[in-house]
């Protein structure tokens, strides 16, 4: 059996998890101007648009099944809509760095899932992996760290919104897991093309009852910008790298990626929204970190052991 040096494969699954980081975090600002579903209605809206020539099926590729027209709603579902509609209440209830330690435990989850869905078994280190990522998440919500964060004054529902960032992660996973059988029997392009057509057809009564009442005249013409780069990368380019790079990669192994995600949400709430980094929310942070390194590391070797001939 040939072997395969995925290193473009594993560019692809970091960029794809870097940009989701990255607008997890510009969100915030977004989250401020648009109502919740209006703000994902425009999203997919905008992707919709600009992926129209990635819908048809390229010659050579087999018809789908029910099968498959199953998987891609649920890819949808979970890891487009749910994933969209909880990042962004999270968001907005709580704080972007607050989601980078969350979303740190995105690896452990896709661990989980794995096993219950691949069969694929957890081994020892990935479960003190899982407990340190649940542990960052504990420790930055209930901190009062985190309930001076700034923002958070006037946000009492801190609580819930890390609650529907830990239900995003789930949802991410989900993601991960599902996409992974759709690799090998659709392309990438078209299933960032499907997936977020289900998206756009989920969202829209929901859309348009909020674009009745909005005042799009008091959106400037960065905020389109932003809205613009927020809805290419969430719908479009994050999901074709990474199902580009998932066609090679185990879905176990992939979840050494999402590592990405937390670190470039976090850098976006430092760097740009200017929140500060407490020495409680920094342990939250590398007690996450950690769990990252645990529950990956033995799905690297394993993954390293099975190329072998």
């Amino acid at each position: 059996m040939p072997t395969h040096t995925p290193w473009l494969d594993y560019l692809s699954l970091a960029a794809s998890m870097a940009l989701v980081g990255s607008y997890v975090g510009l969100s915030k600002l977004l989250v401020t101007l648009f109502p919740i579903f209006l703000l994902a209605w425009l999203r997919f809206g905008i992707a919709a648009v600009a992926m129209a020539g990635w819908v048809r099926r390229p010659v050579g590729e087999p018809p789908l099944d029910a099968r498959h027209r199953r998987l891609l709603f649920w890819e949808s579902f979970l890891g487009n809509f749910l994933f969209s509609i909880c990042m962004l209440y999270g968001v907005a209830l709580s704080t972007a760095l607050a989601a980078g330690v969350i979303m740190a435990a995105l690896p452990g989850a896709v661990a989980l899932l794995s096993r219950l869905f691949l069969r694929e078994r957890i081994a020892p280190r990935v479960l003190a992996g899982i407990a340190c990522a649940v542990g960052g998440i504990a420790l930055v919500s209930f901190s009062k760290a985190a309930a001076t964060a700034p923002g958070a004054a006037t946000q009492p529902l801190a609580w819930l919104g890390n609650l529907l960032l830990l239900a995003a992660v789930f949802c991410e996973a989900s993601y991960v897991v599902i996409g992974k059988q759709l690799t090998g029997h659709v392309s990438p392009k078209r299933i960032s093309a499907l997936v977020n057509l289900w998206g756009l057809a989920l969202v829209t009564p929901l859309g348009l009852w909020q674009a009745l009442s909005f005042d799009f005249s008091s959106v400037t013409a960065p905020t389109w910008g932003l809205l613009l780069f927020y809805a290419l990368a969430a719908s479009m380019v994050t999901v074709w790298l990474w199902m580009t790079g998932l066609r090679h990669v185990p879905a176990a192994q992939a979840g050494v990626f999402t590592v990405m995600l937390p670190l470039s949400a976090a850098a976006v709430g430092v760097g740009f929204l200017g929140e500060s980094v407490s020495p409680p929310q920094a342990a939250a942070f590398a007690l996450a970190l950690t769990g990252v390194v645990l529950a990956t590391w033995p799905q690297r070797r394993r993954s390293a052991a099975a190329v072998r001939p």
